[in-house]
């Protein structure tokens, strides 16, 4: 798996009924793109759920890097965005887990994202048990009722983990998130290629 998001993040009077009419006409059109685990069309409102800013910031799971390579460079979709919005900075990290929730089978309304810095001094054992230690979190996130799926990243030019969960209806108080979405749409073509089976 690997993740990649890219934020457009837009005027604080930008009408979001813009980018709602946006997915819902072009949404589906990755609904059976060959190597996408997952996109999630995620937006943050200003001034909702604690957010400071307009944003579209879609996020995928990819199974495919050549997939991922091809929606990128090779016209397989991002083009779209550059024309509309001109050429965003695209983040990307290397997948360490992928899992499964109980509420895998219904659609997610909200998303959570958190970044967590990895600290410069770590030593690689340090690393690993963070790595260690963070993965056995995201299992008892994994578990949590309402979550759709729940995945871990981890960018190794920023030095930082990206934890990404999908909840069925919103993301509850006390999930430690540092950004939080509106899922408007999501397209799964391969997601239960991408991570564990549903948790019961």
């Amino acid at each position: 798996m690997y993740a990649m998001q890219y934020e457009i993040t837009l005027p604080a009077d930008y009408d979001m009924g813009i980018i709602r009419d946006r997915v819902a006409t072009r949404g589906h059109l990755l609904d059976d793109l060959p190597g996408l685990g997952l996109k999630a069309y995620v937006i943050r409102e200003r001034g909702v759920d604690g957010s400071p800013v307009n944003q579209y910031a879609p996020v995928y799971l990819w199974r495919d890097t050549d997939a991922m390579s091809h929606f990128l460079v090779g016209g397989g979709g991002f083009q779209g965005i550059i024309g509309d919005f001109g050429r965003p900075a695209v983040q990307h990290w290397t997948g360490l887990a992928t899992l499964a929730g109980p509420a895998r089978g219904r659609t997610p309304a909200a998303a959570s994202r958190r970044l967590t810095p990895i600290p410069p001094g770590a030593e690689p054992g340090d690393l690993a048990a963070l790595i260690q230690e963070e993965t056995r979190l995201l299992r008892g996130l994994a578990a949590r009722e309402g979550v759709h799926t729940a995945a871990l990243a981890v960018d190794p030019r920023h030095w930082q983990l990206m934890r990404l969960t999908l909840w069925e209806r919103t993301a509850p108080r006390d999930e430690d998130a540092t950004e939080r979405y509106e899922v408007l749409h999501l397209s799964a073509p391969h997601l239960d290629e991408s991570g564990g089976a549903p948790r019961r």
